[in-house]
């Protein structure tokens, strides 16, 4: 099912995409005042574990038992295509949104090394960045920018491990947060056609909540924090 939706949703945006650039609204220009990128973008998280908010006694005595006393987590990494859509107010200044859904799993590390706690989390990180823009005189127009981020989360589910040990659902927090960004753009002639690379850093710290039957049994605080490269072909007009 996760594979299915994942190719689905993958077959949108490239459909969005490949219509964004086959159908502009007018002709092609470096100077023009909207561009869409097409992008492969690398998904790089942390996730680990910033504080336990909260920890049933049960819970906590299974992992007293097993000899459980440093408790972290990873999320792994993910490659997904991205759309871009940014428009220019000046040659200066611009305003720049992002869309795609990565998919993720989380692990446990230190003493939950090789333990499984969310099998399956899909992420709409929901970006809007001012961006700045250098005049270098030459074809490379580096740019900088930073913006508020909102990651939304569906469809997340229990790992093997959490399932072990009686959790039957997870909920993870849709969370508020800021991403800084770098890039150049390199415009190939006087076409409206480009390259670009992009790199954006987020800091956002989600919650996860662990139940048993409806009742609570551990609440963690994570660092997610990833790391987003992106590299693609671009068209402004």
């Amino acid at each position: 099912m996760e594979d299915d939706t994942m190719r689905k949703m993958t077959m949108l945006i490239a459909a969005a995409a490949a219509t964004a650039l086959a159908t502009p609204a007018m002709a092609g220009s470096p100077d023009g005042k909207i561009q869409v990128k097409v992008l492969g973008t690398a998904v790089l998280p942390d996730g680990e574990i910033d504080s336990v908010k909260y920890i049933d006694g049960g819970l906590a005595g299974t992992f007293a038992d097993l000899g459980v006393s440093s408790v972290d987590a990873k999320a792994n990494d993910n490659v997904v295509p991205t759309l871009a859509v940014e428009y220019f107010f000046n040659k200066t200044f611009s305003l720049e949104t992002i869309c795609c859904f990565t998919q993720h799993h989380v692990n446990g590390d230190a003493d939950l090394a090789g333990t499984e706690l969310v099998d399956h989390v899909l992420i709409l990180p929901a970006t809007l960045t001012l961006k700045a823009h250098l005049d270098t005189g030459t074809m490379f127009k580096p740019y900088i920018g930073a913006g508020p981020a909102w990651f939304i989360v569906f469809d997340e589910k229990p790992g093997a491990t959490a399932r072990d040990l009686g959790v039957d659902r997870v909920k993870m927090s849709n969370t508020l947060g800021l991403a800084l960004q770098g890039g150049v753009d390199v415009p190939l002639g006087d076409s409206g056609f480009g390259v670009s690379l992009d790199a954006k850093k987020y800091f956002i710290k989600p919650t996860a909540k662990f139940y048993a039957e409806d009742v609570k049994v551990l609440e963690t605080k994570h660092n997610l924090d990833p790391w987003v490269l992106s590299a693609g072909v671009s068209y402004r007009f």
